[in-house]
């Protein structure tokens, strides 16, 4: 059986704790203090947008309204109707068409879920969105005894979840991984001799794409799991390569040599199967069109100086020229 990678090693900080259905363990990542202000921010700029929007479309029709229809009271009924629509139904209505996201969160990479990892529902959403209006933001009682209760239990949290999401049963978690590109390691020069004698004619894609993915991965693993993962690795792909190295290194350095050397054959096969189709269908291959130079426009003659003459050319030695021999039979002259 061939060697699987080992699970990674997660903070505690950096684990969101959700299990699918299949009791796999989801290696998401929970959304803290910062990603999670850094989005309400940008919820706070497009809010103020829709709120200026909705403003000046209400101003417009209590302008069409007949004089006496508008009240105090009535005014006070559309501003509270205004501010709910802003602070409460813009989360509802995106969490809900936009898979748990606003605007905010979208930007962030940002998502709203129930805290078993499914979908978050309205009701949920709706209950979020209550509850961060009246004691989170903008925190209607006692607003700043209700912001910093909220830092505190985001900040204790293990999951870094709100008062709103405490109560709705949810959670925001990250949508984007944060692992870190790194290249695969090169060849050791000391182990490319070795690796072009090589005979990798049994090797197979699965075993290199393995050791491949090892490789890439090789800076996120613990020890001892990745010790025993490479020599797991090397001892399978020892046994379908000949010779053995000729001295000791680590088995990543083994690993590299075999993938670059394998790389190598692969881009010269490619190179000669496309020398051999060039020219047996010309045709194939696209004729790089050549460009002419890009042609001069005559200058013209200053004033006043006559253009000079073409050159003749003139021999050297002139050519002996040969007279022709009279013919047979011809009258001599007299004497």
């Amino acid at each position: 059986m061939r060697a699987q990678p080992p699970a990674r090693a997660v903070d505690r900080w950096a684990d969101a704790g959700l299990v699918s259905g299949e009791a796999v363990e989801l290696d998401v990542r929970a959304a803290r203090l910062g990603s999670r202000v850094l989005a309400l921010l940008l919820d706070l700029l497009v809010q103020a947008v829709v709120a200026l929007v909705l403003t000046s479309g209400l101003s417009m029709v209590l302008v069409a309204l007949p004089v006496g229809v508008m009240d105090g009271a009535l005014s006070g009924a559309l501003q509270t109707l205004l501010l709910i629509l802003v602070l409460v139904g813009y989360p509802v209505l995106m969490e809900r068409f936009a898979g748990g996201r606003t605007v905010g969160k979208l930007a962030v990479g940002l998502r709203v879920v129930r805290a078993d990892g499914g979908p978050v529902g309205v009701g949920q959403s709706l209950t979020r969105a209550l509850v961060g209006v009246a004691v989170e933001w903008p925190g209607l009682v006692l607003p700043l005894l209700s912001w910093v209760a909220s830092v505190t239990v985001m900040l204790s949290d293990p999951r870094g979840r709100r008062l709103g999401d405490l109560v709705a049963g949810t959670m925001v978690v990250h949508t984007r991984g944060a692992a870190v590109w790194r290249p695969v390691p090169m060849a050791v020069p000391p182990l490319l001799g070795w690796a072009h004698t090589l005979d990798l004619t049994r090797l197979d894609d699965g075993l290199a794409l393995a050791a491949r993915q090892y490789l890439g991965r090789v800076h996120e693993l613990a020890e001892p799991e990745r010790g025993r993962l490479g020599r797991a690795l090397w001892a399978e792909m020892a046994a379908v390569i000949s010779p053995p190295p000729s001295w000791r290194a680590p088995e990543s350095a083994y690993l590299a040599a075999v993938l670059a050397e394998r790389h190598r054959r692969a881009v010269h096969r490619l190179r000669r199967t496309r020398e051999v189709t060039a020219t047996l269908w010309p045709e194939l291959t696209p004729v790089p069109v050549p460009v002419s130079p890009p042609v001069a426009a005559p200058t013209a003659a200053p004033a006043g100086l006559r253009p000079a003459a073409p050159m003749i050319s003139v021999p050297t030695q002139p050519s002996a020229v040969r007279p022709e021999s009279a013919p047979v039979g011809a009258d001599r002259p007299a004497d």
